[in-house]
C-alpha cells in the first residue's frame, strides 16, 4: 500500500491535485494520461490551451453586438456543415448497473469457495474507477435526481454488503479499489459539486480500508475535499449521515478519531509523512468530525452518546497552547482543537478552567506580594489561600460572610478552619464544609429549594426572593467545588445547567438578562413530569379546546399557602386558550415556570457561579458537562476502583479484603451507588475517573458485631476484621442501606 499512497503529493498550496501518471513500476493498470513524448508536442499543446483560455476569458467581456451583427453571426453558424458543429455539453448519463446486493454476495460466496475472483474483481474495478460508476452501482435509480436532504437515493444495504466483503478479498482487489479512489480524487473539478458527487463522497468515506496507516494519505485527501465543500453541500451530507445505522455511524466516527490520534502520536514516525508536509490532515479530519457531531445533535434521540466524540489522545497534548490560540484567534482560519470542543473530554475542559483560574489567581497573589514587599511589610503565605473560618453552630451565616468579604480571593486554593477545633486542612475539612453546607441549604425546611419527588430533583423556590445573597452563595459553592475538585451531592435537573450557560460568559452590560434559556416541554418533563404530560395532552387534544379545557392565559401558583395568579401576557386573564393559540400558551407557561418566575433567584445563583469560574473555557462546555464537573459522573467502574484503592491496616490478600471485593463486584449497580455514597457522600465519580477518588479502606480493631464505618470527608471505609463473605455482605448491606443522603427526604 505504501507505493500507492506515495503517488499522492502532500502539498498544502494546491487546491486540486495534479493528474497522476502511471508507469509499469507503480503496479497500476492502463488508461491514465501519458506524459508528452517530446518538448515540441508539449509546447504546441500549451499554445493551444493558451489560445482557448484567452477566447474563453475575454469573450464574455466584449461589448454587446448590434442586431445586424447578431443576425450575421447566427446565420453563419447555421450554415456550417453538420459534421463540424460542436454539440452542447450535457450532464453525464450514469451507466445502468443491474447487480444487486444478493447477486454480489453470491459472487463473493462462490469466490471464497472456488478461489476464482474474476467476477468480484471486475465489480470492484469498475465500481470505484470514478464517481460516475460509484453512483451507477449504489444509487437506487441511476439517473433520478434525489436532490433532497431526507433521501440520499443510496442503496445502503448494497453499500454495507460491498464494504463488509472488501477485507475478505485478495490484496490485488483491495489495491485496485484504492487506485480507483485515487483517480477519482485527482480528477480536475470544474464548477460546483453535484449531488452525485456528494453521494460519492458519502460512500467513499465509509470505506473500511482507512483503518490502516498505509491508506492515510488517500484518506487525508478525501477528508480535505469533503471539508472544503460549500456550506450547502455540508448541509446535505450531515442529514445523510443521520440515516446511517448506529453501528455504521460509530465505525465512521472511530476511524476518524483514530486517524487524528495516530497523526498526533504515530506508533512509528516513518509510517506517515513529516508533519510539516501534512499539517492540514488534522484540521480536515476534525471538520468532518464536526459534520458527524452536527448530525448526531440533530438526531432524536442522538445516534451515539456525546462522550463517544471525545478523543482521549488530546488529554496528552499542550491543551493550554490550543486554548491560547483559540482565545487570540477565535474561530478564524488558524486551527485549534478548542474551535471544536465536542472532541475534548470533560477532564480536559476542567483542566482548562482550573489552569485559567490558577493563572488569574497567581496574577492576583503576585500583585499582593509585590504590594507587601513595596511597603516593607512581612509577607504572609496565607495570601496564597482562600482561608474560610466558620463556626459549626453558625455555619451558613459565617460562610456567607466570609465569602462576601473575600470575593476577590475566590480563585485561590480553598482552606477551611472550624473555629475552636485543632487540625490542618489537608482536604478533609474542605470536603466536610461543602457537605454540611449542602445539607443545610437544600433542606426542605430552609425553603430556598423545593424538592420535587416525581423528578427526584431540587428546584428554585419562586417565592423565596428575600435571600438573594444565599442563592449567590450556592452558585459560589458550585464554582468552588469545580475549582477544588469536590463532587457535590446536588440534584438539579439538566435544564438548570442550560440556564447556567446562558450566556456562558458574564455579559459586560449588567442590564443584559442572564439564565433566560430557550426551554421547552422536554425540559419541563425533567422538572415537573405530571404538568408536562398534561400540557402535551392539551397540544394533542382533538376536541374543542376552548370549551372543554376552559383555560385563559392566566395561571395560578400556591406560595406559602396563598394562591396567586399571574398573566402569561398582558390581559391574559381575558384571553381564552384555543386550538389556534395553545402552542403559544404552552410556550409561555414553560417560560414562566422555568425562567421568569425564578429570574431574581437564578440570576444571583448565576453570578455566584461565574464569580469563581469566570473563564472563556465555559464556552467549550455542554450543559451535561457542567453537571459532571459539579456533581461527578454516573459511570461506575468498581473494578477500576479496586485497582486504585489504598489500604491501611490491611493488604489486598487479607481475607476481609478479598471478601469485600467479591461482595462489592457482585452487587447490583444500585447497591454499588449506595456504597459510594456511604463512603464519599456522593454516588457519583469525579471527573477523571476512580483514580481521582483517593478511596481508602482501613482496619478497625473492634468486634465483628459492629457495622462498617465511613469517613466521607476522607473517602474512607473502616472495616472490622470479618472472617466470612456471608458476614461481611450482611453487615455491609445494612450499613449502606441505612446511610442518610444529603438534602434528600
Amino acid at each position: 500500500m505504501n507505493e500507492d499512497s506515495g503517488l499522492v503529493e502532500d502539498d498544502m498550496s494546491r487546491e486540486k491535485l495534479p493528474p497522476i501518471y502511471t508507469s509499469s513500476s507503480m503496479g497500476f493498470g492502463q488508461g491514465l494520461k501519458k506524459p508528452y513524448p517530446c518538448l515540441s508536442g508539449f509546447t504546441a499543446s500549451m499554445n493551444q490551451r493558451r489560445a482557448n483560455t484567452l477566447c474563453s476569458r475575454f469573450g464574455t467581456e466584449l461589448p454587446p453586438l448590434c442586431t445586424d451583427v447578431r443576425q450575421k453571426q447566427r446565420l453563419s453558424i447555421d450554415t456550417l456543415p453538420q459534421e463540424v458543429k460542436a454539440p452542447f455539453p450535457s450532464d453525464p448519463v450514469i451507466p445502468l448497473r443491474t447487480k444487486t446486493a444478493r447477486q454480489f454476495q453470491e459472487d463473493m460466496d462462490r469466490a471464497l469457495v472456488s478461489g476464482d475472483w474474476r467476477l468480484v474483481r471486475e465489480f470492484y474495478l469498475t465500481t470505484f474507477e470514478s464517481f460516475l460508476e460509484i453512483n451507477a452501482a449504489f444509487k437506487r435509480e441511476a439517473n433520478a435526481p434525489f436532490n433532497t436532504i431526507e433521501d440520499s437515493g443510496i442503496n445502503f444495504k448494497f453499500i454495507n454488503t460491498v464494504f463488509d466483503a472488501l477485507p475478505q478479498t485478495p490484496p490485488d482487489i483491495q489495491k485496485c479499489v484504492l487506485k480507483g479512489i485515487i483517480n477519482s480524487l485527482l480528477r480536475e473539478w470544474k464548477g460546483p459539486r453535484t449531488k452525485d458527487d456528494l453521494r460519492a463522497y458519502f460512500i467513499l468515506v465509509q470505506n473500511p480500508q482507512y483503518s490502516h496507516t498505509s491508506t492515510y494519505v488517500i484518506y487525508a485527501h478525501l477528508l480535505r475535499q469533503i471539508a472544503s465543500l460549500s456550506e450547502a453541500d455540508h448541509h446535505f451530507l450531515l442529514h445523510w449521515f443521520k440515516k446511517l445505522s448506529p453501528r455504521r455511524f460509530k465505525q465512521l466516527l472511530e476511524r476518524l478519531l483514530q486517524f487524528v490520534s495516530t497523526r498526533l502520536f504515530p506508533a512509528t514516525p516513518d509510517d506517515l509523512p513529516p508533519i510539516s508536509k501534512c499539517s492540514w490532515w488534522i484540521p480536515s479530519a476534525t471538520r468532518v468530525l464536526a459534520l458527524l457531531n452536527a448530525a448526531n445533535s440533530l438526531s432524536t434521540p442522538p445516534i451515539v452518546a456525546y462522550t463517544d466524540f471525545y478523543n482521549i489522545a488530546l488529554d496528552h497534548i499542550d491543551i493550554m497552547a490550543e486554548y491560547r490560540i483559540w482565545q487570540c484567534n477565535g474561530n478564524s482560519s488558524k486551527f485549534s482543537f478548542c474551535q471544536f470542543p465536542f472532541i475534548l473530554s470533560a477532564a480536559v475542559k476542567k483542566a482548562i478552567i482550573q489552569r485559567d483560574s490558577e493563572q488569574q489567581m497567581i496574577s492576583i497573589a503576585r500583585q499582593s506580594l509585590v504590594d507587601k514587599v513595596s511597603r516593607r511589610q512581612r509577607v504572609d503565605m496565607n495570601l496564597l489561600f482562600l482561608n474560610i473560618r466558620v463556626r459549626r453552630t453558625q455555619l451558613l451565616a459565617d460562610s456567607l460572610d466570609e465569602l462576601s468579604r473575600k470575593r476577590a480571593e475566590l480563585k485561590k486554593k480553598l482552606r477551611v478552619t472550624f473555629v475552636g477545633e485543632a487540625g490542618l486542612d489537608m482536604g478533609g475539612l474542605t470536603k466536610e464544609w461543602f457537605l454540611l453546607l449542602v445539607r443545610q441549604i437544600f433542606h426542605t425546611d430552609y425553603g430556598m429549594f423545593t424538592y420535587l419527588k416525581d423528578s427526584y430533583c431540587h428546584w428554585f423556590s419562586s417565592w423565596k426572593s428575600d435571600s438573594l445573597s444565599e442563592f449567590q452563595l450556592v452558585g459560589t459553592l458550585m464554582g468552588l467545588a469545580v475549582y477544588n475538585s469536590i463532587a457535590l451531592d446536588i440534584h438539579f435537573p439538566p435544564c438548570c445547567y442550560k440556564k447556567l450557560l446562558t450566556p456562558p460568559v458574564v455579559p459586560c452590560d449588567q442590564n443584559t438578562p442572564v439564565g433566560m434559556a430557550t426551554l421547552g416541554l422536554d425540559d419541563l418533563q425533567q422538572v415537573m413530569p405530571d404538568l408536562a404530560h398534561g400540557l402535551n395532552e392539551l397540544l394533542s387534544y382533538e376536541g374543542n379546546v376552548e370549551e372543554d379545557f376552559y383555560l385563559t392565559f392566566q395561571i395560578f401558583q400556591e406560595e406559602m399557602g396563598v394562591v396567586k395568579s399571574y398573566n402569561l401576557k398582558p390581559g391574559g386573564d381575558k384571553i381564552p386558550v384555543t386550538k389556534l393559540n395553545r402552542k403559544e400558551y404552552v410556550q409561555l407557561y414553560v417560560d414562566f415556570l422555568l425562567n421568569k418566575s425564578i429570574y431574581k433567584q437564578f440570576a444571583a445563583f448565576y453570578y455566584g457561579f461565574h464569580g469563581v469560574c469566570a473563564s472563556d473555557a465555559l464556552m467549550l462546555l455542554r450543559p451535561e458537562e457542567v453537571e459532571v464537573l459539579v456533581c461527578g459522573s454516573l459511570d461506575l467502574d468498581m473494578a477500576a476502583l479496586q485497582k486504585e484503592v489504598q489500604y491501611e491496616g490491611y493488604t489486598k490478600t487479607d481475607t476481609t479484603i478479598r471478601c469485600f471485593w467479591e461482595v462489592v463486584l457482585a452487587f447490583p449497580v444500585e447497591l454499588q451507588r449506595r456504597l459510594l455514597h456511604f463512603a464519599t457522600g456522593s454516588d457519583r465519580v469525579p471527573v477523571g475517573g476512580m483514580a481521582h477518588l483517593n478511596f481508602k479502606i482501613s482496619k478497625i480493631d473492634v468486634s465483628t458485631d459492629w457495622l462498617p464505618i465511613s469517613h466521607t470527608c476522607f473517602n474512607q471505609i473502616c472495616l472490622p476484621p470479618y472472617k466470612s463473605r456471608k458476614e461481611l455482605k450482611h453487615k455491609l448491606t445494612i450499613a449502606i442501606s441505612n446511610a442518610e443522603g444529603f438534602g434528600l427526604e
